[in-house]
């Protein structure tokens, strides 16, 4: 039986301006696939533009049925880009990740959590006058915050911001509005993510 994975996140998840196939969670699953496990095509609760409270009422209205063997998530650019403080972030992220732990049939080791890009570095923010050192700042701080959250719960933690930094304004690497990653950029994420994930797959097949 195919492993059911759930990704539950935003416009970084859903993959904004591009084909399905080029979103990272199906890239995942594919590659995972390629890597021996047999993963089914994950079902996405993710909308463009959603903060950590949309995607809670987002899941509550799709009503995901777990257990699931492998849980994604990927939250929080929104809540920042709207102004709000980390202090604000943290309980609802944790909550967030305990749904997911949750749809993980209570398994934190089926569970995976993915950092924030650094959207400051694009074309977007340069020519909408945003300034890069605030939203980096704020970011590492959200990042910092959901690390030590994973680490409390036992759940796998994957940096994905220093790639976004280093390739994030190449012209590759970015859809056509300048902002949201391309394929390629969410192959690099993928490659990130794919030895956490056969990990938790290899200790799963172990136990």
């Amino acid at each position: 039986m195919a492993l059911a994975y759930l990704a539950l996140g935003d416009s970084y998840t859903i993959g904004e301006g591009v084909a399905p196939a080029e979103r990272w969670p199906v890239q995942l699953a594919t590659a995972l696939q390629e890597a021996g496990h047999v993963v089914a095509e994950p079902q996405i609760i993710a909308t463009t533009g959603w903060t950590t409270d949309e995607l809670d009422a987002g899941i509550d209205a799709a009503a995901p049925r777990g257990p699931f063997g492998l849980v994604s998530l990927l939250i929080g650019v929104n809540d920042q880009y709207r102004g709000r403080s980390v202090d604000d972030y943290r309980p609802r992220f944790t909550a967030l990740l305990q749904r997911a732990i949750g749809f993980a049939g209570k398994q934190p080791r089926h569970v995976l959590v993915l950092s924030i890009p650094d959207w400051g570095v694009t074309p977007y923010a340069r020519d909408n006058h945003r300034d890069p050192v605030q939203i980096a700042r704020e970011l590492d701080a959200y990042n910092a915050a959901a690390q030590a959250i994973c680490a409390e719960h036992g759940v796998a933690f994957v940096d994905i911001t220093a790639i976004s930094r280093t390739r994030g304004a190449e012209p590759a690497m970015l859809v056509d509005d300048g902002l949201h990653p391309s394929g390629a950029m969410y192959t690099e994420w993928t490659r990130r993510a794919l030895p956490v994930a056969r990990t938790l797959l290899d200790d799963e097949a172990a136990h």
